[in-house]
């Protein structure tokens, strides 16, 4: 019982890490570019409480992956309008993968290194775990070009003509996602009570646990090259 309430507490504060950095990230790049608006809006901060979002933390804690509180931006603001959108909508992901392949060694070293003290070494190793797959799972959940996703701004920014994808994506991708996450929730949820053949049914899921095992892949090779 103590472990599994390390792990849950591990879990939240890496949850709050990454989604605090993503958020800052986005504000940050958002400034540089030109526009003032993230920190009027107090955005251009480190604080969590400045970023989270209930439903997103929620969904992340119980399904896996979720969101934050999305940063305001105005983008006509931007010095080069085009550019300043593109950037801004990648600079999320570009920190949660910058924040991944940082943090891995972190958690080498407590693996490896770090003498056993109850519960205090149990939670380092998982808090350095944890931060290390959410923000691999993050990215990956991000770039699905989906609204409001940056995967979606990303593609919105790209797209000169506003195609008939495009359009369709801004129209009724939120919607396509909730679906694909409350699918997801339901497939564990039913898995947790012995139907285990569902998790071959939990699309998010299969995609997101495929798509973060390979981005982790390469992290995780080099720096294995250390003789740990």
């Amino acid at each position: 019982m103590a472990d599994y309430i390390v792990e849950l507490l591990a879990s939240f504060c890496a949850v709050v890490i990454v989604l605090t950095l993503h958020e800052f990230a986005h504000a940050l790049v958002a400034y540089k570019c030109g526009d003032p608006t993230p920190k009027w809006e107090g955005r251009l901060s480190l604080n969590p409480l400045r970023h989270y979002d209930l439903w997103g933390l929620l969904c992340f804690t119980f399904v896996g992956f979720g969101w934050a509180k999305p940063v305001s931006v105005n983008a006509y603001n931007f010095r080069n309008y085009r550019a300043g959108l593109i950037l801004t909508a990648c600079a999320g992901v570009v920190a949660n993968f910058i924040l991944a392949f940082l943090v891995y060694p972190l958690y080498l070293v407590v693996a490896y290194y770090v003498p056993h003290i109850p519960f205090v070494t149990l939670l380092l190793r998982d808090f350095f775990y944890f931060v290390f797959a959410y923000s691999l799972s993050f990215f990956v959940f991000n770039l699905l070009p989906l609204y409001p996703l940056d995967g979606f701004r990303i593609l919105d920014a790209a797209d000169r003509r506003n195609g008939r994808v495009t359009r369709f994506l801004r129209s009724n991708g939120q919607y396509i996602l909730f679906a694909l996450i409350a699918e997801s929730f339901l497939c564990k949820l039913l898995v947790r009570f012995g139907i285990s053949q569902m998790a071959w049914f939990d699309i998010l899921g299969w995609f997101m646990q495929f798509a973060t095992e390979l981005l982790g892949w390469p992290i995780k090779a080099l720096w294995g090259l250390i003789p740990w």
